[in-house]
């Protein structure tokens, strides 16, 4: 006994035809409509800059305007720059100690994500409200705080017979007040991203490392940091990228003629300088540029590294 299939055949396949056309091109019509205005914004604002600031690096600008194309004399001159490998140095000083301030991050909303914790929403936002302060804000407070003579930090020291330094005058002080005050505005954007990573963490494999005996530190090692790594790997990529364009708490909280200035400057701060205060804009771009370069080099080796300690469910 056999079975015959019948395959039911359009009567007329070029209308059908038509109409996946007509529904194509409204398809990518729409699909241009919601990008377009994406796009138009990443090339005005991102991408034209980014070539203009490339074609920059290789000119000399004249003291009333004007481009003169010199090559690579801008990148000859970066090399043999020691300012710009100090502010560099500077940079990469003031990012570790940010990034001594994700262990804290973790701790805080370890503690946070405790769903018996009176006050829990009132604390989140506590902690939250520096991502929302604005830095200059911020930088102006601090710098007071900060103050050698009249400072409430060296006036709470004194209550235990110490005599606080002048915080922002030391050329090495400066920058570790300067980092404290990072980790104090970055803080509560890293509480919010971890506190997010924890709250995915399956509860029945904490439940099942509690049943065969495992602690609260056990099931913390073991169970929750392994799979709240990939949220660490993105709060470290993003600290590292913010770090490396300080600026404003550089420039506020170091009034010009801080002695503590020149050694604590940063790359960014240095290009501000070249860029706007001695008006050598071709110089200033190929410092730009660089420190794009460094960037990009950067996190494309820490996303090559996040697979030997990064781990995905």
């Amino acid at each position: 006994m056999t079975t015959e299939t019948q395959v039911t055949v359009p009567r007329n396949l070029s209308l059908v035809t038509a109409k996946g056309r007509k529904r194509k091109k409204r398809d990518t019509l729409a699909a241009i409509i919601f990008i377009g205005p994406m796009t138009l914004g990443l090339s005005i604002f991102y991408l034209w800059p980014l070539v203009r600031t490339f074609f920059l690096s290789f000119t000399k600008w004249g003291a009333f305007g004007g481009t003169e194309f010199t090559g690579l004399e801008n990148y000859e001159r970066l090399i043999n720059d020691s300012d710009v490998w100090q502010a560099l140095l500077v940079s990469f000083g003031y990012t570790g100690i940010v990034l001594l301030g994700i262990p804290v991050a973790i701790v805080m909303a370890v503690l946070l994500n405790q769903k018996n914790l009176k006050w829990l929403t009132g604390y989140r936002v506590l902690f939250f409200l520096p991502v929302v302060t604005m830095p200059v804000a911020a930088a102006l407070v601090w710098r007071l705080l900060y103050n050698g003579r009249y400072g409430a930090i060296n006036y709470i020291l004194s209550w235990f017979g110490i005599d606080g330094p002048s915080w922002l005058t030391q050329p090495g002080l400066a920058l570790v007040a300067i980092g404290i005050v990072g980790v104090w505005l970055l803080l509560g954007q890293q509480i919010i991203i971890l506190l997010a990573g924890l709250q995915g963490v399956p509860r029945t494999l904490l439940e099942s490392s509690a049943i065969d005996g495992a602690n609260a530190v056990q099931r913390f090692r073991y169970v929750t940091l392994p799979l709240l790594t990939p949220s660490i790997f993105f709060v470290v990529v993003i600290t590292v990228i913010g770090c490396l364009q300080m600026f404003d708490l550089v420039f506020v909280m170091l009034e010009p003629g801080n002695p503590a200035l020149a050694s604590t400057k940063t790359i960014v701060y240095y290009f501000y300088q070249v860029g706007f205060v001695y008006n050598d804009r071709g110089y200033a771009a190929a410092i730009a540029f660089l420190l794009m370069v460094i960037i990009f080099i950067l996190t494309a080796l820490q996303f090559r590294l996040q697979k030997r300690w990064v781990h995905y469910e």
